[in-house]
């Protein structure tokens, strides 16, 4: 379930905006009759990354796609992190192994590894630092089944009152944030085999998370701000907050946790609609 789906459409309903909740991958939908097209929460397209990239690219060639497929295939994969520390973004520590290379390992403490292409903390575990062996088969698990593996070192300040904190923008404007309890912690579930249950409140992001995710949001690639994006941060072991992750594909945005926050993306989307509708073509 999307919690904000129904936000949005009682959203679009209100500024009477015609719209339609579609599978992504159902083969019956005329993609052509749509003004536009939103991806909101296709959390199994990391089991289908090819397919779904490729069905984005067909879906822009029938009318416009939010976000566009260069930024969901470039956000799809977690190799991005390396485009954010090249840009002197703020990012966890992590090191990247495909299949038939070796992992260089953090050198000390709790360690994280878990697939480039992954969603909901899915495929992801927490080895203890005397535990390296279990971290070594878990990236020659992912490597057995062909997909490349990343390690972090596991950052302890997640677990205190700051947490991890998801900035969430609009059209390249801030909205609303929330906090996010700790993922990798014991007792948690995975809801219908998709994602692990989260904690979510809203949270006032400070000075410093604001400038890392603005420097975040300016590291995307060239082209017109994405419609929604959400860039999660957590704190460092100085405490100085660090990007975990910039969600550009099926993002929960928390509208629910932001007053006006639906309205915000309607608006937005609305700005789409009307440049689509005056511009060429």
């Amino acid at each position: 379930m999307d919690d904000d789906l129904p936000p949005l459409l009682e959203a679009l309903t209100r500024r009477g905006i015609a719209h339609a909740v579609v599978d992504w991958d159902d083969p019956g939908v005329d993609w052509h009759a749509h003004v536009l097209a939103v991806v909101r929460s296709p959390w199994d397209y990391t089991r289908r990354h090819a397919e779904f990239l490729a069905w984005s690219e067909r879906v822009a060639r029938a009318t416009a796609l939010e976000n566009p497929p260069h930024l969901l295939r470039w956000s799809a994969d977690k190799r991005y992190l390396r485009d954010l520390d090249a840009a002197g973004v703020p990012v966890v520590p992590t090191s990247f192994a495909a299949p038939g290379e070796t992992m260089d390992w953090p050198a000390n403490g709790e360690i994280v590894v878990k697939p480039t292409v992954s969603a909901g903390s899915l495929d992801t575990a927490r080895h203890l630092a005397t535990a390296r062996a279990e971290a070594e088969a878990h990236v020659a698990r992912l490597h057995a089944a062909g997909r490349e593996a990343m390690a972090q070192p596991y950052l302890s300040r997640v677990e205190g009152e700051r947490g991890e904190t998801a900035l969430v923008f609009v059209a390249g404007a801030f909205s609303h944030a929330a906090r996010k309890g700790p993922m990798l912690v014991p007792g948690l579930s995975v809801v219908g085999g998709l994602f692990v249950e989260e904690d979510i409140r809203p949270a006032t992001p400070t000075t410093e998370e604001m400038e890392v995710a603005a420097a975040a949001l300016a590291a995307i690639p060239a082209g017109n701000p994405p419609l929604y994006a959400r860039v999660d941060l957590v704190p460092d072991d100085a405490g100085r907050p660090v990007v975990l992750e910039l969600e550009l594909v099926e993002p929960s945005l928390f509208l629910v946790h932001g007053a006006g926050a639906a309205d915000r993306l309607v608006d937005a989307i609305a700005g789409r609609l009307t440049a689509r509708s005056s511009g060429p073509g």
